[in-house]
């Protein structure tokens, strides 16, 4: 039993424990002292868990689902109806990070395309959907955790860091818009048995500290201020919502401050990874990403390098490849592998080729952004 629940556990929490192994490393390293404590960045951890806290309210109200049948009822075009379940996650994802898009959309993909009967083109969609979510997360601050992470660790203003993200944003989107539209043009009515019932209050009271949490990035509003008042309306008006909070990815990014603050204090690693960032951050960032994911990558080499557009760039191009270069893109394969039929190498087959012709486009518009 106990080791049925570890096993359940490490499957869940792969990247805690991989981060979690990483510090205890590193600590024999560079032993537990009074400078640990300046390696946690206590803003970008108040403000994840108020952005996680919140996007959690906005589902409990019903948003993001009767959004989506709003736009997918009625008599439509295969093709429109394909674009519509890509551009969903592209444009939810600025707002609610890619995860939650891909938490939300793609089963939304395998009930409309099962409903219609054109189960042929799920391996397709979730693909794209799932490059969508990563693509389209990367023009906003608070689309993924990196990108909060950077904004914050570089003090960027919003002027550099939309005049980086921007010009690879639209480019994506202009690319998965044509792929999406590139469908053998046949119509479907799709009708949902029960509509989605929206909770207006709701709606209002998270709405609200979303925007509060928008501020708070772009250091209008402090962040304690921020935090104190996302805690208090949980406890008074959705306590439940508390527990379903990922502390598991605010506990991997403070092991990863701990490995990464060690590392600098390491001579031969510091000069090693300072040295490789020299060459090309936008290339050793997207190579990292490939292999302990974007997240990851963008908290362990902020440290040896000034050049964050070149950071911000390879962690958010650098997203695509590999399935672990963004952990969003392992939510897409466990749905899609949950559905009967599924058919998991032709699936891994377009993802990988989806992947590496987006990186063939992107890191050439990325570097001459540089």
């Amino acid at each position: 039993m106990i080791s049925s629940r570890l096993a359940a556990f490490l499957r869940q929490e792969a990247v805690l424990c991989i981060a979690a192994l990483c510090a205890a490393v590193s600590a024999c390293f560079v032993p537990p002292d009074r400078l640990y404590a300046g390696y946690i960045d206590l803003r970008v951890l108040c403000l994840l868990f108020c952005l996680m806290a919140v996007v959690l309210g906005l589902q409990q109200c019903g948003l993001f689902a009767a959004l989506a049948q709003r736009l997918l009822s009625g008599r439509r075009q295969i093709r429109t109806l394909v674009l519509l379940l890509v551009m969903l996650p592209y444009f939810s994802s600025m707002l609610v990070t890619n995860d939650v898009a891909l938490i939300t959309f793609v089963p939304f993909a395998i009930l409309v395309l099962g409903m219609v009967g054109r189960q042929d083109l799920l391996i397709r969609t979730v693909v794209l959907q799932t490059l969508a979510a990563n693509l389209g997360s990367m023009a906003t601050p608070v689309g993924n955790p990196q990108n909060l992470f950077l904004y914050a660790f570089y003090q960027l203003s919003p002027a550099d860091f939309f005049s980086a993200v921007l010009p690879p944003a639209a480019v994506s989107l202009l690319a998965l818009a044509a792929t999406a539209l590139l469908t053998r043009s046949v119509t479907m009515e799709v009708s949902f048995a029960e509509p989605v019932r929206l909770d207006r209050r709701g709606l209002l009271l998270w709405s609200g500290l979303f925007l509060l949490c928008l501020l708070s990035v772009f250091r209008v509003l402090p962040y304690g201020i921020l935090t104190g008042v996302v805690l208090l309306c949980l406890l008074l008006f959705a306590p439940r919502l508390l527990p379903r909070v990922d502390y598991g990815l605010l506990l991997t990014f403070v092991c990863f401050f701990i490995f990464a603050g060690n590392l600098g204090r390491i001579p031969a690693v510091n000069r090693l990874l300072t040295d490789l960032l020299a060459q090309s951050t936008l290339l050793s960032s997207a190579l990292a990403s490939q292999i302990i994911s974007n997240v990851p990558a963008a908290v362990l080499l902020s440290g040896f390098t000034a050049d964050w557009k070149g950071l911000l760039l390879g962690v958010n191009v650098g997203g695509l490849g590999t399935p672990v270069a963004s952990l969003a893109s392992l939510i897409s394969l466990k749905l899609y592998l949950r559905t009967p039929g599924s058919r998991p190498l032709p699936y891994l087959g377009s993802f990988l080729l989806a992947n590496i012709i987006g990186l063939g486009i992107l890191i050439p518009i990325a570097a001459r952004l540089l």
